[in-house]
């Protein structure tokens, strides 16, 4: 009996690829496009090459015909809206910056999706993800994918062992320019179509404005202030702002300035100069383990603070005794370290875990 697998379809060249070649593979395929958001608003979105509107809908069922594979649109509406909207809303709203991405990985695909697809007899389900999953004895993980580009390693480092004893990465071993040939040569009709950007549900990028317009209130003004507290002039509400920001702060002081801290408690802007950005040691918390089940102080690794970030060298200076918090310390200094965003730690070019940047 063929093995069974769930696509998570999102109308992209990448997830149409990817059951492209499970099918050539041999496996039983089903292709599923995730209806995570409001449909007036899913328009929109697919404007602007978001991955849950109408046009997603419509690409996904196409290249399914295509591929002759059964095609479903499942609801996870209520999943996207309380791990997703909500934790993005609450994070802003807290002056942390955070991924909205991860969290989705986390708590809309490889939970909501992989139970469903587990409940319908599925054995896999599989993404169109630049990755690829390596098992060492009895633990699974992540490896950086070829095309450092491209590379998504750093999105997925909160699946769990068992979440990825359930996934598959088809197109890991591929460059984005492999996967458009293949898809041209496969005559699929998505061979050239644009890839989506930002943030899917925010499709003018303007996340105070979407903020305030779902929750429906504004937020305060307060103060632009130095370090020691001088004030500067006067900020729109903390959710306009992210560590590290030049742009769009609205002040002039005769040299180029940056967001360096956000203090909720106060609800002050902290402004700097680059320099004052550039530090040597972070703390994160809710670490997630994926190439051993824990890490020992002493450790030497690369740590990643963003997605686009290339890496940097640096030391395990101290773990909790429940593993869940770490502190490290950078051979150099890296720029913008900021709280809410994820730190996810490299040996080899495999994904040891991450955690949440907490300061």
């Amino acid at each position: 009996m063929k093995e069974k697998v769930v696509v998570g379809m999102s109308g992209g060249v990448d997830s149409s690829v990817a059951a492209y070649l499970l099918k050539e593979q041999g496996y039983d395929v089903i292709g599923v496009t995730m209806q995570i958001w409001q449909q007036q608003d899913c328009k929109t979105t697919a404007q602007e090459g978001g991955c849950c509107g109408s046009s997603a809908v419509d690409d996904a069922r196409r290249v399914a015909a295509q591929l002759d594979i059964p095609y479903y649109v499942m609801n996870f509406r209520q999943q996207f809206q309380e791990h997703v909207i909500d934790y993005f809303i609450r994070e802003y709203r807290l002056g942390r910056t955070p991924n909205p991405c991860i969290a989705c990985n986390r708590f809309v695909k490889w939970e909501a999706l992989l139970q469903r697809s587990l409940g319908i007899g599925a054995d896999y389900i599989a993404t169109g993800h630049y990755a690829k999953i390596i098992q060492l004895a009895s633990r699974r993980y992540t490896l950086r994918q070829s095309d450092s580009a491209k590379d998504q390693t750093y999105a997925l480092y909160s699946l769990t062992q068992d979440q990825l004893k359930h996934t598959l990465f088809p197109i890991g071993d591929y460059t984005k320019d492999q996967v458009r040939s293949i898809a041209k040569q496969a005559g699929l009709n998505v061979a050239d179509k644009p890839d989506s950007q930002e943030i899917c549900f925010v499709p003018d990028h303007d996340y105070a404005a979407f903020i305030s317009r779902t929750t429906g209130t504004a937020e305060p003004e307060g103060n632009f202030v130095t370090a020691d507290g001088t004030v500067l002039g006067r900020h729109k509400g903390i959710s306009h702002y992210t560590v590290g920001q030049r742009k769009g702060l609205g002040i002039a002081l005769g040299k180029p300035v940056f967001v360096t801290a956000i203090r909720t408690d106060t609800n002050e802007i902290v402004i700097g100069t680059n320099e004052d950005l550039m530090v040597t040691e972070l703390a994160a918390d809710t670490m997630n383990y994926m190439a051993a089940d824990s890490l020992n102080p002493g450790r030497h690794m690369t740590a990643k603070i963003r997605y686009s970030h290339k890496g940097e060298t640096c030391v395990l200076t101290d773990v909790s005794a429940d593993g869940s918090r770490v502190c490290l310390r950078f051979d150099r200094p890296v720029r913008a370290v900021t709280p809410g965003q994820a730190v996810v730690l490299y040996e080899d070019g495999c994904v040891l875990g991450g955690g949440i940047i907490v300061s």
